[in-house]
């Protein structure tokens, strides 16, 4: 899978994921946020990378012994290790957090390998470790039982569910504090210019309301007193924004 674009990269960085949400519901995608899932680690910057998918079924006694991990090929092993830097190792766990989908050590590994994130809608061990990590985690909840107990690692690089949501491999994984946005990869570009020029225009509004503005023809913007302003304002703060790709 090829890198995202430096620019694609730096846009999505700057915007939220429910600004996200709002671009990719105009372009008809209904169900994108990852549901039920929170940040795992103290990540201060958003997670953006292409997703890189691990599934898991549920465990079998005969076959999710300790003993698995012993195996070179495990395929929860493998995802750690084959994970490409500056993607987001993504994990169908079935909305299960009864027992951790991985835990500290891996992603240790993750961090140390240059991955992005990581997103699981099952749960976490060594939840205090990963609270501290630098390494974007989402995950459910807490969750200390090993994940054989559970799971059965059983594929990656293919099209998984995971929160809810349909995750291909190459798709643009988004998270921030709020939570994770899967973005179809072939939209990727044109969605982050689009969600960025966005957050310009509501980074407007928000000045506005704070100076006491009502809604009404402001948001959205339909006055057209309104939208000089805005294309003024925008002129001025150009700066900050340097990925614009338009104005009002």
């Amino acid at each position: 899978m090829t890198e995202l674009n430096a620019a694609t990269c730096e846009r999505l960085m700057g915007v939220s994921t429910a600004t996200l949400t709002t671009v990719l519901f105009k372009r008809g995608f209904h169900n994108t946020f990852l549901q039920g899932l929170r940040p795992a680690s103290g990540a201060s910057k958003n997670m953006v990378g292409r997703a890189f998918t691990l599934r898991y079924i549920p465990a079998r006694e005969d076959l999710d012994r300790i003993e698995a991990f012993n195996d070179r090929s495990h395929p929860q092993r493998v995802a750690i290790e084959e994970c490409p830097a500056g993607h987001v190792l993504v994990m169908d766990s079935r909305g299960d957090p009864s027992a951790a989908s991985s835990g500290g050590l891996l992603l240790t590994r993750l961090f140390k390998r240059g991955v992005a994130g990581v997103v699981t809608d099952g749960g976490f061990r060594d939840s205090p470790e990963i609270t501290r990590m630098a390494l974007p985690a989402y995950h459910q909840r807490p969750s200390a039982p090993t994940n054989l107990i559970r799971h059965h690692a059983v594929d990656m690089q293919l099209p998984i569910a995971c929160g809810g949501v349909a995750v291909f491999p190459g798709d643009v994984m988004v998270g921030d504090a709020e939570g994770v946005v899967c973005i179809p990869q072939g939209i990727a570009g044109a969605v982050a210019k689009e969600a960025y020029n966005q957050t310009i225009y509501e980074d407007w509004v928000a000045t506005c309301l704070n100076d006491g503005a009502g809604l009404f023809g402001v948001y959205p913007l339909t006055d057209a007193h309104r939208k000089a302003e805005f294309v003024a304002w925008q002129g001025s703060h150009a700066a900050n924004y340097p990925l614009a790709t338009q104005r009002a």
